[in-house]
């Protein structure tokens, strides 16, 4: 028992050192490009040999940067009040059909998820070519929702499985409508995961730059684009900056929905 318990303590051990090295892995690339944002240089090192905000002013102060940044926040937006209702009415009417219709259904709902970014990007271009969407907001917007769909279903699928809908015929038999059915039975007990699955569509067309390459121009640039043609012509601290600018923005939201996570854990 004893040589049980002392092998128990060293597999432990060596899972949180494995985990910790992982860990630094994973946040080395974070740490590295932080302390570049604040270089006074005009070329990338590490480390710095003097410390200056010059880049975020740089940032802050390009009207082309910040048209960037205001049309990926409003694409996140859009793309997570589009892409979560979708996806709960999709998993609803799954989990409702049943059978090998609702299977495939779930596999079509999945597929933007195992192809190929490039190829997805490629398809989108040519279809929204043929709508004259190509370069506009809409069909930027278009190519966020299908990727984000995959990501919300992901989420949403388990949840409404696991949800008791003999609840929802009670109600129903009570005399409950079914939008008052939706809004006090169903919905509240789902917020947990359409939280979650609205922060994770919000996320995924945040980071988004491949569809954008494509489909993306001018006034709909997003902010990881014009990030990846700056890398092309020129580098310098300023893609640091916003790199760091970008990872606090992420922190900043997932740490405010972490509350309304929590309130509706505790419901």
């Amino acid at each position: 028992m004893l040589d049980a318990y002392y092998g128990s303590r060293l597999i432990k051990s060596v899972l949180w050192v494995f985990s910790a090295l992982v860990l630094v892995f994973l946040m080395l690339p974070t740490l590295i490009v932080v302390p570049l944002s604040f270089s006074a240089s005009d070329l990338l090192e590490f480390p710095p040999r003097a410390w200056s905000f010059r880049w975020y002013e740089t940032f802050f102060s390009s009207p082309g940067w910040m048209a960037a940044l205001r049309t990926s926040l409003l694409l996140g937006v859009l793309t997570a009040a589009i892409a979560v209702p979708t996806s709960f009415l999709a998993c609803f009417a799954i989990n409702r059909f049943g059978g090998r219709s609702a299977r495939m259904i779930y596999g079509f709902l999945l597929s933007p998820s195992v192809t190929p970014g490039i190829l997805l990007a490629i398809g989108l271009f040519f279809i929204l070519a043929k709508l004259g969407l190509v370069g506009t907001l809409t069909g930027v917007l278009i190519g966020h929702v299908v990727l984000a769909i995959p990501v919300a279903v992901i989420v949403l699928y388990p949840a409404i499985n696991r949800f008791d809908w003999a609840q929802a015929q009670a109600a129903r038999s009570l005399g409950a409508g079914w939008f008052r059915t939706m809004g006090g039975i169903i919905l509240p007990q789902l917020g947990l995961s359409l939280t979650t699955a609205a922060l994770m569509a919000f996320l995924t067309s945040l980071d988004e730059a491949v569809i954008s390459i494509f489909v993306a121009n001018g006034p709909s640039s997003t902010l990881p684009k014009l990030m990846f043609m700056s890398l092309r012509d020129q580098i310098d601290p300023t893609i640091a900056a916003i790199s760091t600018f970008w990872t606090l923005l992420i922190s900043v939201v997932l740490l405010f929905f972490q509350p309304a996570r929590t309130r509706t854990r505790e419901r």
